[in-house]
């Protein structure tokens, strides 16, 4: 064993025979705990502001606006069904209030508007949470037609605008943040339909509102989440939907995929979602609440280590890699090689 004396002394020669690394060392340390500090800087007076949270029925949306609810926050719980707001309100605190929105209906919008309106008051709203969200239809684009992919930019992205220039007035008031859930896939085409299409304009959108809003100290964040289990992500509604998709598929079409092609697709969906997805949802929250509460909130958030070591790493690899993990994920179409 190496004795603490002579490990120490071996140290000094190392910094003294090299003091130019020795420098650099220093000051990337010093440099990684001045971050680790300013990162841990808190806002104040929790206890008077006001957070929007879209899609509280379940999954992040449901977690965060107990965590922040137990933080003291006044949470204003956007819920798709009364019964997603009656579940959430019972498992809160009496300072959690909860409204029903449907953030593809302008008239929902309103109404949600007028409610949070007299909640702050003159305070303003210190942060809207846009979270709600839909992954289905996803598959292959030549499965889908048009509404396939309205129904989804409608909610993901639409959705994402029409709820967030709703609220700009009573956000600039309070000089507050505004917090996007995108995705790995706003990086990233992997998948077909209008989830990838919609998470790489949440990122557009906040990069440009971020820009916008900065001169009225409003600040825009964006999460970028690796797989997780949550209703997105259930192997049965997406496994029940590929079926319909594939189903009203012309008889030719299915040919050139070969008849076996929609098991063996079945089949790479539920072993990816069982290898990627993470069960720990509190991964993604954490950043949220980072986002609403740190006094400088970071502009991108990665949570997940598949997003942090996999898929953003790989988003700025050449597009050739970046086409290997489709192909080595989902089988190859055996109807007509040939084509």
């Amino acid at each position: 064993m190496v004795s603490s004396d002579n490990l120490a002394t071996w140290l000094l020669e190392v910094m003294l025979s090299h003091p130019a690394l020795t420098c650099a060392l220093l000051l990337v340390a010093l440099v990684a705990i001045r971050w680790y500090i300013r990162d841990s800087y808190k806002v104040e007076g929790f206890g008077q502001k006001h957070v929007l949270i879209t899609g509280c029925d379940s999954g992040f949306g449901n977690l965060l606006a107990k965590q922040l609810d137990r933080k003291g926050l006044h949470v204003l719980a956007a819920c798709f069904t009364e019964k997603g707001a009656a579940d959430l309100a019972a498992a809160a605190s009496p300072r959690l209030k909860t409204v029903l929105l449907n953030v593809t209906d302008g008239q929902s919008i309103g109404r949600a508007v007028e409610f949070v309106s007299k909640e702050v008051g003159e305070r303003g709203l210190w942060g809207l949470v846009n979270n709600a969200g839909t992954s289905i239809p996803v598959g292959p684009n030549e499965w889908m037609q048009l509404e396939d992919f309205k129904k989804v930019l409608d909610v993901n992205l639409m959705g994402v605008i029409d709820v967030t220039l709703h609220f700009l007035p009573l956000l600039k008031k309070a000089r507050g943040r505004v917090v996007n859930v995108a995705s790995v896939f706003g990086r990233l085409s992997i998948a077909g339909g209008g989830y990838c299409l919609s998470k790489y304009g949440v990122e557009a959108f906040s990069d440009s509102l971020r820009v916008d809003m900065g001169h009225f100290g409003v600040k825009v964040c964006i999460i970028e989440p690796g797989f997780f289990k949550t209703g997105l992500t259930r192997l049965d509604l997406i496994e029940a939907d590929l079926e319909r998709l594939w189903t009203r598929l012309p008889q030719d079409v299915k040919d050139s995929y070969g008849h076996t092609y929609f098991d063996e697709y079945l089949k790479a969906q539920e072993f990816s979602m069982n290898l990627l997805a993470s069960p720990d949802l509190s991964k993604v929250t954490r950043c949220m609440e980072h986002a609403l509460t740190a006094q400088f909130p970071r502009t991108r958030y990665s949570a997940g280590w598949d997003a942090k070591f996999f898929w953003i790493p790989l988003s700025y690899l050449p597009s050739f890699v970046c086409d290997f993990i489709p192909n080595v994920l989902l089988p190859a179409p055996k109807g007509n090689r040939n084509v």
